[in-house]
């Protein structure tokens, strides 16, 4: 039920991306964090181009938890051009023969895990960063793309609507809630320094917020946690105050954005992936209940602060735009709806 549902995604995909595959033809592809929200799409986009233009590729995708992975998406775990490896992305033997290109999608961005193990998240993204590039040396690998963060630029000033690349900010590193962002900018300065020695071309793509079929929805994500509630018809509930300004890019033009990155993006030029269509929370939040439900009530926790200036996270695309002829598609109200078909068939498919 999810794949009849993700044919018209996965379509989408690879009209947009059908020039590029070509160089993958007959290689091999290695994943890390490819059992993830970034990592499902990735395969599914991969598996998809695989059988219609006949690639003969094969996927090698990094986990720590085969089993987990077959029970979230077993289609994909038994798909014939996919292959497990098993192993911690700090620390994996390195399985055999050559690579030509390389994805570096460990490490989600969850924000409770990185308060809660912030040690744990920043060696898991530096020294799994370090250990995938070292990788991708012994191996040959020609073209390693890394799944930056637009946390890597701190805290957004108010009166930038739109972040671009060249904005001189980060994270304060005096703060341990800068764990994550920290860590991204330690593994783009780990891309440039292997880049510029080993020679192999470092893709670094700077990743905002998104939407789609496998979001998680019990995480901190407010996307995910609204098609949840919409779904299940209870109040959808702000925990805030609603004003932060926040942006998604859906999952199929993520895919597209990223394989574009990979084969065609300039090498160690980070590019800012997400949507610059800013909605509040609050926006998100109604725009939930008109989609999926108008009935339902939107309940928000804590009333504004007269004379606040709202936070914002939304990128500029610019670079992403003019360099590499890359698009939204998708508008809101279209990626709320197919996120929750895709939920209601996979809940009575089970």
């Amino acid at each position: 039920m999810a794949l009849n549902h993700l044919a018209q995604d996965l379509d989408h995909i690879l009209e947009h991306t059908r020039g590029l595959w070509e160089e993958l033809r007959g290689e091999r592809i290695f994943i890390s964090g490819g059992t993830g929200f970034f990592g499902c799409w990735l395969l599914e986009s991969f598996a998809w181009a695989n059988e219609h233009l006949n690639l003969g590729s094969t996927a090698v995708v990094l986990t720590r938890n085969p089993a987990s992975f077959e029970r979230k998406a077993p289609r994909l775990a038994a798909h014939p051009s996919i292959r497990l490896h098993l192993g911690d992305v700090r620390s994996f033997e390195d399985p055999e023969g050559q690579f030509r290109f390389i994805i570096h999608a460990a490490t989600e961005a969850n924000a409770q895990a990185a308060l809660d193990a912030p040690l744990e998240t920043l060696d898991t993204i530096v020294q799994g960063t370090r250990h995938t590039l070292e990788f991708a040396r012994r191996c040959g690998a020609a073209k390693v793309l890394l799944t930056s963060s637009g946390a890597v630029y701190g805290k957004q000033p108010p009166e930038i609507t739109h972040l671009p690349e060249d904005f001189p900010g980060g994270p304060d590193p005096s703060e341990p809630r800068s764990v994550y962002g920290e860590g991204k900018r330690l593994a783009e300065l780990l891309c440039a320094l292997y880049a510029a020695q080993f020679g192999m071309e470092c893709k670094i793509a700077r990743c905002f917020a998104f939407a789609g079929p496998y979001l998680p929805t019990n995480r901190h994500f407010a996307f995910g946690s609204f098609v949840r509630d919409a779904m299940r018809g209870t109040a959808i509930r702000v925990n805030g105050d609603g004003t932060p300004y926040r942006s998604y890019l859906y999952a199929a033009d993520l895919a597209i954005w990223l394989w574009t990155i990979l084969f065609r993006g300039q090498s160690c030029r980070p590019y800012n992936v997400g949507s610059e269509h800013a909605v509040s929370i609050a926006e998100l939040a109604h725009a939930m209940v008109q989609t999926l439900n108008p009935g339902l009530k939107v309940e928000i926790a804590r009333k504004p602060v007269p004379g606040g200036v709202p936070q914002r996270y939304v990128p500029s695309t610019k670079s992403a735009r003019a360099e590499l002829g890359l698009r939204e598609c998708v508008e809101l109200k279209d990626a709320i709806a197919r996120t929750s078909k895709w939920h209601q068939n996979l809940a009575s498919a089970g």
